[in-house]
């Protein structure tokens, strides 16, 4: 018995518990205990790989018949043209022995997914709504001009695919568009294991700067990209840990290839040039002093705040150069920044990590946090009976829970009329739209009802009845939005004048008349599609194009 695939089957015992309810009422599954644990596997590869909450990572799940082979899929929102989508597909033994392979016609069946699914033209044939909903938005995207980047993750509690499901993948002539990753029961007890501290010699290159300043220290220098390589190959995603991403990939990611091509080139001496340099934080750090160069620099509970895509992406050249033969050049160097910080300076770190992540896209609600708005809010909430969550924490939610990131979705769909902005525009919501989202004039009883009619719309996305038009698996933020219209209407008020005053009565309406105004904002939005597209029938590519967009917000707000 293999110790890590043991583990990971202990721990589906309680995802199973976890999952359980919602897993038999939406995908099907009732007192089949084996699909349960192998669904169960498939969601703890999402939720582990992606860092999603518990919801978003359900949310995900495709898996019960007719879906191609594909268990579950996510998808991004648009940045530079692109939008990323990743796949899983799992395979879970009883075996735990570790030792099953992921079959060549696994991959061939989701080879055969990643054609079809992205070809808008192709008929999908029968294939149950929670992938069609998905593979319409996808397509819907695709016709709009944007390039899908796809990520196929196969998860099983075995082996990688053997070398006739590499000549499959190779075969398939996907090239960098489609990048493929094997996750087992040892990537996951990597991931989830508690991380201990990185302590490591840094050996630098040529001079460097080193000072002491108000209790700290700090030292700038040069180093070699192949020891960058061997510090990731010996602890890897430990030292990404307070990095506020996760690695973004080498394939469709123009700055990390552009790191890989430098690092390639007849000139890989530019590489220093080129790139912004690697900030590293750590407890203390300690040299030689009379040395004038080439120092050994001896560092405690070390981590990569900033560089970290550069880090990971001269590992990975690493290992492609070294299946060929190659080594990294000696002669490229990259900047690289340590500071030596008081035990107790965590904002410091955070303040240190949004200043100088700027290479790649970065989600800012954890860089937000600590903003007095969200602190305010906080408050606010508290009074009210909700937890309000303005950082991120592994514990389950609860019903009281709010966390910002779904607030502010909530807020811009329901109280700032921009529904559109609200599903796909969310890296822009602790951004560009954060003043417009969480104004000064926000409190805390118009974020709990904002929410409140969210989850409703959201739910009922999830979980449409018979009788909900298809609309409905793309409309949330849009019914969300209606249905704030209608309260505010029934409680004969403008959006100025909901408080903690009158919070206890909107909350009252909302557990009795939910429903009502659900239906109501229904009608309002068939409403606003007649008159856009008349009688004509409207595919699902249309729909999820439409609520992409603004096109009925003008429609909408002569209603209600």
């Amino acid at each position: 018995m293999d110790i890590n695939a043991s583990i990971i089957d202990q721990r589906l015992a309680g995802v199973q518990d976890e999952i359980r309810t919602q897993a038999s009422d939406e995908l099907k599954i009732k007192n089949d205990e084996i699909k349960l644990k192998s669904l169960a596997f498939v969601y703890l590869c999402v939720k582990t790989m992606l860092d999603l909450d518990t919801d978003s990572a359900f949310d995900c799940l495709t898996e019960g018949g007719d879906d191609f082979g594909v268990d579950a899929m996510h998808l991004t929102g648009e940045i530079d043209g692109e939008f990323s989508v990743t796949l899983f597909q799992g395979k879970y033994k009883a075996k735990l022995d570790g030792e099953s392979e992921f079959g060549e016609n696994a991959i061939n069946t989701l080879i055969n997914a990643i054609r079809h699914i992205f070809d808008p033209a192709a008929e999908l044939g029968t294939i149950n709504d929670r992938l069609r909903t998905k593979v319409e938005t996808a397509r819907s995207m695709i016709r709009d001009g944007y390039i899908p980047r796809v990520r196929a993750i196969a998860c099983n509690n075995g082996s990688k695919w053997n070398d006739k499901g590499q000549t499959a993948i190779e075969l398939a002539g996907f090239g960098e568009q489609v990048s493929w990753e094997h996750v087992n029961h040892d990537v996951l007890i990597n991931i989830l294991q508690k991380i201990k501290p990185v302590d490591e010699t840094l050996r630098l290159t040529g001079k460097a700067i080193i000072e002491d300043m108000d209790f700290s220290r700090v030292c700038v220098g040069r180093i070699q990209v192949s020891e960058i390589a061997a510090l990731m190959k010996t602890h890897g995603e430990k030292l990404l840990q307070r990095n506020i991403r996760s690695y973004l990939g080498l394939h469709g990611n123009r700055v990390n290839e552009g790191i890989r091509t430098t690092l390639q080139s007849d000139k890989p001496s530019d590489f220093y040039f080129f790139n912004n340099g690697l900030t590293l934080v750590c407890n203390d750090f300690a040299y030689n002093a009379l040395q004038g160069s080439d120092y050994q620099i001896k560092v405690e509970n070390l981590q990569i705040v900033n560089g970290g895509q550069t880090c990971m992406t001269i590992f990975k050249t690493q290992e492609m150069l070294s299946a060929q033969g190659k080594q990294l050049p000696e002669s490229s160097h990259v900047l690289v920044r340590i500071y030596k910080l008081p035990k107790d300076s965590e904002d410091m770190v955070l303040q240190i990590t949004h200043a100088t992540n700027s290479q790649n896209p970065v989600d800012l609600k954890d860089l937000k946090s600590n903003d007095e708005k969200q602190q305010r809010l906080q408050s606010s909430i508290e009074g009210l009976g909700f937890n309000y969550r303005r950082k991120r924490i592994d514990t389950p939610l609860r019903v009281s829970d709010i966390t910002s990131g779904v607030a502010a979705e909530a807020i811009l769909s329901v109280w700032r009329t921009a529904p559109h902005q609200a599903k796909f525009l969310t890296r822009e919501h602790f951004g560009k739209l954060y003043n417009t989202i969480f104004s000064d004039q926000l409190n805390g009883a118009q974020t709990v009802i904002a929410v409140l009619l969210y989850r409703i719309a959201e739910n009922r996305r999830k979980r449409p009845t018979d009788s909900d038009p298809a609309f409905v698996r793309y409309a949330s933020c849009f019914i969300a939005m209606q249905m704030g219209k209608h309260l505010l209407n029934a409680m004969n008020i403008s959006l100025a004048d909901l408080g903690h005053l009158n919070f206890g009565q909107a909350q009252r309406l909302i557990e009795t008349q939910a429903e009502t105004y659900f239906t109501q904002a229904i009608t309002d939005i068939q409403t606003a599609l007649n008159g856009l597209y008349g009688e004509q029938e409207i595919s699902l590519q249309q729909l999820s194009a439409t609520f992409r967009r603004g096109d009925l917000i003008a429609r909408l707000e002569t209603t209600a």
